[in-house]
């Protein structure tokens, strides 16, 4: 169920990033931006990180049935693997719709990979030592934001992949490292040494989870108020309450610090605990989703983009607009777009709840294949 929320609330997200072409690629960095649209920009940070702290969870369910840890390992590396193929390959088209390789994302689904299969070897410490090392690393990393890559000379490139993200340039293809690696291992490793928690009786189980959510979330405010330590930039006193507000709730995504993670993984946390026990029916949209993440995360980047075409070419007459780099990739229109490209607030919600019907009916069918069937191919997809 939650799994699925976010991931219905990230497809918020890509559609602004199509369809709303008057506003900035990302609101977060405007202290000017209307509340509307930070607040539509701000719920959809929780998607990355509690989509990677549920895989960490799930690979620690779904250890028994893989049986021993060389065969847990193997999976992971096997599946890491192929994440980090699909980001280069299938994932890669769907932002420019065109082979030309300009520029290459590293973000989440790459994250995902390489965490994979980093936690293919941690599986094999004592769950304690792994859960001391994830802690300690989502608490302390941001001691790191003032190294620069500069420092490492011509290996400043791997601390960019690291930790400091940036765009690579090459003589042909640049690469925009999105997700740095370090903090987002963490948050799986951490999510994995959480998995023994699920496996406890209802009430014990939902007694853990409040409470472990309730405090997470209360140490975000400390933190933030703190405004000492946890996040790259502190929150300022605004002209208003509300621009205020919103720079106290501003926290850095790239890469992902203390106190954004904080904030997000708290009440994600919270909420798990709060819906323990609570029954939906097997069609809720929220479980359809969440059960076949894959399957909905690949239609719905090619489903907005294909409609990001298709309003153009109906609107302007024109059909190119998103076929090339590099506007399509970041959400941006080039110079030549018109100067009134996009769609206001309430129709880009209208888009995403559009979005949602049409992919709810192939999940929907997608789901009973996965539950029909055990073939474990179907777990890559």
């Amino acid at each position: 169920m939650l799994r699925g929320l976010v991931i219905v609330i990230m497809a918020l997200d890509h559609v602004r990033d199509f369809c709303m072409m008057a506003a900035e690629m990302d609101p977060m960095t405007n202290p000017n931006v209307a509340l509307g649209m930070f607040a539509t920009r701000w719920i959809t940070h929780f998607c990355a990180p509690v989509f990677v702290f549920l895989a960490g969870v799930s690979v620690y369910l779904s250890s028994a049935r893989w049986g021993s840890k060389a065969t847990v390992s193997r999976h992971l590396i096997t599946r890491g693997i192929w994440l980090i193929f699909l980001e280069w390959t299938v994932l890669e088209f769907m932002w420019t719709f065109n082979f030309r390789y300009e520029l290459v994302v590293l973000q989440v689904i790459w994250a995902i990979g390489w965490s994979m299969m980093l936690l293919a070897g941690l599986i094999w410490l004592p769950r304690r030592v792994v859960a001391v090392l994830a802690i300690a690393t989502i608490t302390l990393h941001n001691l790191l934001d003032g190294v620069s890559p500069a420092q490492f000379g011509a290996a400043g490139w791997l601390w960019n992949i690291l930790h400091a993200p940036t765009v690579i340039r090459g003589s042909h293809t640049a690469i925009f490292v999105l997700y740095p690696l370090i903090p987002w291992i963490a948050v799986m490793a951490a999510g994995y040494c959480l998995g023994p928690v699920f496996q406890l009786s209802e009430d014990r189980r939902r007694r853990l989870l409040v409470h472990l959510g309730l405090a997470l979330t209360a140490a975000f405010f400390v933190v933030r108020l703190i405004n000492i330590y946890g996040d790259p930039q502190p929150w300022e006193q605004q002209r208003t309450l509300t621009l205020t507000v919103m720079s106290f709730f501003r926290a850095s995504k790239y890469p992902p610090s203390l106190v954004y993670l904080l904030m997000t993984l708290g009440p994600a946390i919270l909420f798990l605990g709060l819906i323990d026990g609570v029954r939906v029916s097997a069609n809720n949209a929220f479980r359809v989703f969440g059960r076949v993440p894959m399957f909905y995360y690949v239609p719905h980047f090619y489903l907005i983009h294909a409609l990001a075409v298709l309003f153009s070419g109906l609107r302007y007459g024109r059909w190119d607009y998103f076929l090339h780099f590099p506007g399509a990739l970041l959400g941006m229109p080039d110079p030549n777009f018109p100067a009134d490209w996009g769609y206001n607030l309430a129709v880009t919600y209208a888009i995403w709840l559009g979005v949602l019907v049409l992919l709810y009916f192939p999940c929907r069918w997608y789901m009973g294949v996965k539950q029909r069937s055990r073939s474990p191919w179907l777990s890559y997809l």
